[in-house]
Formats: structure tokens, C-alpha cells, sequence
């Protein structure tokens, strides 16, 4: 038809374009909130609560969720947000403290009524309401607070209620206003992730594209647009940021990069073959390997200290670091597998960043290196580090790779390191890896492996007396390695690997179990 108009399709905004962002009004479970909407399949970020109106609206949030937070509302020096934020028209969510600071600065009132919860509580709600839409009547939420919203703001209505708090959850919907009294984020409360999904799909109208497939895309992108054609220099560890960081860049500017293998001779059994075989054989990725064991053991020759081990291990690290890039030639870009929780640690500001966990590899790369850091996990969480692995097509054994330290076994030897008795941890640790994979316990454990005291202890064995090294197990559950509980695990296991590594591992005639927690005790014993 003549002069008719025809629209030009719009491109989607990309999920990072759109954040719900997550202000931290200092909670536990701020940075569990941001986890929780990304598994929403919402790019979340988490933002101090400090933000400014004008810092927010600049981002283009699809949404703001109020963290909770240990202080009362009216103390002094509480956190406090900018009463702006609640006039950007973008629909909000308060959780415990954060509801309670919405009700205080939108005209409700907070008070003290004397009467606590804390844990599982029973929470009548209104199933028409939008939070708890398709969800029921009877609740059980989460509870952790004094204080209580005893009046809502002005135009809000009440839509769920506990035996101590009558104002469990409001909402006013011309406003995009929404609060809760306990915490949906938490495991405890069961339907707390379909609350968050009423929240993001039905009032914020946020899709749910936030998805390895479209994180590797993105970041492929970002990737080509920031290396254009030069080339790519990646410190492979074998662990699984690195090894996923290394596959994005590749996917993004394939033989562009280069990845150095130092192998210290310090890794467990088989892991050094598996790195060449996976990136040189089945990704066909560039790879230099280095077997550096002599160099690293000569390094430590009568070492036992600890610090001095890392040390020595960290400076020899970066003298083949550096060796290897000076062969390759003139490289402008560096690969490095920092996460959001790195960069959260550090403030999220980007001039730090670049300095976040130093020991990303072994003792950290050198300082002195004028290279421009490309960072494609800068945005992702760890579990979604190993989606993103998933999605790449690497193999099951890396991706879900429990966390190693970058010294490996060396510092897992309480002493001088030596050939043969790297040999002798390698050989029980296999065991100790291989038993508890077997018991199907292997992805539920934090860590799990063998330690190697250089000591010796007398035993007996066919008849005649020994005089062997003691091998100590070690397997702890944790959700972040800040704290950590012993493993549990069941006596025939232990009785397994026992009973394995003395009959296999002929220099040990002794194995016991490490059962201390974090604190007081560290994961790692060096």
C-alpha cells in the first residue's frame, strides 16, 4: 500500500541491558537474592544501597529488590536509600528489612512490638495478590526479625499475615510497590522462588533470557568487539574458570588464541593428560604445554614452610609464565577468570578488578605484564561458570571440578616436597577422588582429598613392623569456602578408602580423618 508506514523490527535488549538490580542494605542473603533471580533466568546485579536515584534510572532497571539488613529502621546510622528510587516508576521489591525501610519512607510506620520470629513460620496469604498468585493460602516463610510493620504506607493494601507480624506482605500495585516480611530467597521458605518469579514475570515483566546460551553469545561479542584481530594470551590451570574462560575467548576469536599449560607437577593424577587431551585434542585450541616438574621441585628443595612454598611456587610460576609469552611474541591481551563474586568483594569498582585474587592461576601473573585483561566471566556466579562449561560441551569431570588451590598438592604435603612423595599423595588421593565418586558424593562435597604429613609412624603389616607415612582425609561441605562443616561420611566409605590406600599405596600404613569444621580450623591444611 502506498505510503504505509512498516514498523522496523526492534531488537530485543539484552538481558545485562535491563538488570533487576539488588541493593545491599547489608543482609546475609543479599548476594543469595541476586543468585536467586539470576536462576529466574533474570540478569540480576547487586548494587550498594547508596545507589542514587539518578545512578539507578541510568542503568534501566527492569526492577529494584530491598535486601534485608541486621539494623532497626529507626537506629541511627541504619542504611537508608534514596527516597527518589521509589518515584522512578520501576516496580520494587522489599524483603525484611527492605520492606520495612519502603514502609518508613512511604508514610507507615515501624515499630518494636516486643515479639520476635525467627525461623520457619506459618504465613497466611491472599492468593490473589500478584506476589502469591497461584500459590495458596497457607505459607511457610522464613522469619528473622524484631521490628514490624505495623501500618502500611498509604495506599498499599496487606496481603499476607503471621501470628507476630499482622503486616506480612503488602502491595500497591499503581505504584509498583511490593514488600514481604520474610525471606523468599531461602531455601526454608518453600514457594520463596515462585514468589520471586510473581515479582519478575508478573509485575516487572521481565523475560527469562538470562541463559548460558545467550551468556556465551553475549560475551562473544563483547569478546571480538574488544580483541578485534589480535591475539589472545590465556594462563590455563585446569580448573574450571580458567578452562571456561579459555573456551569463550576461543569460541569468540578461535586460533587468535594462545593458552600456556604451565604444569608444575604438582596436579592430581591424570589432570595434566586431560587438560593437553581436552583443549589440544578435542577443542583443538592452541595450546603450550609445559612440564615444568624438575624446575618447581628444585625450587623447593628443604622448603617446609608454608608461606615460603607458596611463595617459591608463585615466583616460578611467573618466571615460565613469562619465558613462554616472550617466545610467543607480541601479545596485547590477557585472559583472566574473575567472577562477580570476585568483583563484588573487591566493591565492583573496575579500577580494582583488575587486581581481584591475585592467585587466580598459581601465586597470580606478573604484576609488570602490560596487557589489557579480557574478562569473560566478569558477570557470572560460579554455578553459572559451570552451566556455561555445560553448555561449551566440556567434559562432566571438569566442570564440576571441585576447587583446587593453585600450588596443588604441594602445599597438601606438610613439608619438604619431594618426587616421591607427590607420588605417594597422588596415588591416595586418586583413591580417595575415585571412592567418593563411586558413593555418588562427589558433587555434593565442597572438597574432598588426601593430605600427606611428612611424618612416619609405626605399623604392621604381613607380620613385620612398618615405619610409614599417615595419609589424612579431608571432605567438608560448604556453600562459599567462608565457612565449612566435615563431611559426614558413611563408615563403609571410610572403611573403603582405608582399607584401599594401605593395601595400594605401599609407603602408608596409616590413614585417619580430618572431622574439624571452618572456623576454627582452614579447609586446607598449608
Amino acid at each position: 500500500m502506498p505510503g504505509e508506514v512498516v514498523p522496523l523490527p526492534v531488537q530485543e535488549p539484552s538481558p545485562e541491558e535491563r538488570p533487576v538490580l539488588v541493593l545491599d542494605c547489608g543482609g546475609q542473603y543479599a548476594q543469595l537474592i541476586a543468585r536467586r533471580v539470576r536462576e529466574a533466568r533474570v540478569y540480576s546485579e547487586l548494587v550498594p544501597h547508596s545507589i542514587t536515584a539518578a545512578e539507578a534510572r541510568s542503568r534501566r532497571p527492569r526492577a529494584l529488590v530491598l535486601s534485608g539488613g541486621p539494623a532497626s529502621v529507626y537506629a541511627a546510622g541504619a542504611p537508608k536509600v534514596d527516597p527518589g528510587l521509589f518515584e522512578l516508576g520501576v516496580p520494587t521489591l522489599g524483603i525484611c528489612y527492605g520492606m520495612q525501610l519502603m514502609a518508613q519512607e512511604l508514610g507507615g510506620t515501624v515499630e518494636r512490638t516486643g515479639v520476635s520470629e525467627f525461623g520457619k513460620t506459618d504465613v497466611r496469604a491472599e492468593p490473589e495478590s500478584a506476589l502469591f498468585a497461584g500459590l495458596g493460602a497457607e505459607q511457610t516463610g522464613w522469619m528473622s526479625h524484631r521490628d514490624s510493620v505495623t501500618a502500611p504506607p498509604a495506599g498499599a493494601r496487606v496481603t499476607a499475615g503471621s501470628p507476630a507480624a499482622p503486616i506480612a506482605a503488602f502491595e500497591d500495585p499503581d505504584r509498583g510497590l511490593y514488600g514481604v516480611q520474610f525471606h523468599p530467597e531461602v531455601v526454608h521458605t518453600p514457594h520463596g522462588q515462585e514468589v520471586l518469579k510473581n515479582f519478575l514475570y508478573g509485575v516487572a515483566d521481565a523475560p527469562p533470557t538470562w541463559t548460558a546460551a545467550a551468556v556465551i553469545e553475549e560475551q562473544v561479542e563483547r569478546i571480538r568487539a574488544q580483541v578485534g584481530s589480535e591475539r589472545v594470551l590465556c594462563a590455563l590451570s585446569g580448573g574450571v574458570d580458567s578452562a571456561v574462560a579459555a573456551l569463550l575467548v576461543h569460541k569468540a576469536v578461535g586460533d587468535q588464541l594462545v593458552c600456556v599449560f604451565v604444569d608444575h607437577g604438582f596436579l592430581r593424577k591424570d589432570e595434566a593428560v586431560q587438560v593437553v587431551e581436552t583443549f589440544e585434542g578435542h577443542f583443538h585450541v592452541p595450546l603450550v604445554h609445559v612440564s615444568a616438574e624438575d624446575r618447581f621441585l628444585a625450587r623447593l628443595a628443604g622448603v617446609s614452610d608454608p608461606e615460603v612454598k607458596r611463595k617459591a611456587i608463585g615466583e616460578e610460576f611467573i618466571r615460565v609464565f613469562e619465558e613462554e609469552s616472550n617466545r610467543l611474541g607480541e601479545l596485547k591481551h590477557l585472559v583472566q577468570g574473575t567472577l562477580y563474586s570476585d568483583v563484588i568483594e573487591s566493591g565492583g569498582d573496575a579500577s580494582v578488578a583488575a587486581t581481584i585474587k591475585s592467585h587466580h592461576n598459581v601465586g597470580g601473573l606478573p604484576e609488570d605484564m602490560e596487557m589489557e585483561l579480557v574478562e569473560p566471566l566478569r558477570l557470572l556466579f560460579k554455578d553459572e561458570v559451570r552451566r556455561v562449561g555445560e553448555e561449551l560441551g566440556l567434559p562432566e569431570r571438569m566442570v564440576w571440578r571441585q576447587p583446587f588451590p593453585g600450588p596443588g598438592l604441594a602445599i597438601r604435603i606438610i613439608g619438604e616436597v619431594t618426587h616421591e612423595r607427590l607420588e605417594i599423595l597422588r596415588e591416595a588421593d586418586a583413591i580417595v577422588q575415585e571412592e567418593i565418586r563411586r558413593a555418588g558424593l562427589y558433587r555434593e562435597l565442597w572438597q574432598s582429598f588426601a593430605v600427606l604429613p611428612a611424618i612416619r609412624s609405626v605399623g604392621v603389616q604381613g607380620d613385620e613392623r612398618t615405619y610409614g607415612y599417615p595419609v589424612v582425609v579431608r571432605a567438608v561441605t560448604s556453600d562459599d569456602a567462608m565457612t565449612a562443616d566435615w563431611a559426614r561420611l558413611p563408615y563403609d566409605l571410610l572403611e573403603t578408602i582405608s582399607s584401599r590406600i594401605v593395601n595400594e599405596v605401599p609407603a602408608v600404613n596409616r590413614v585417619v580423618l580430618d572431622i574439624t569444621s571452618k572456623p576454627p580450623s582452614t579447609i586446607e591444611w598449608e
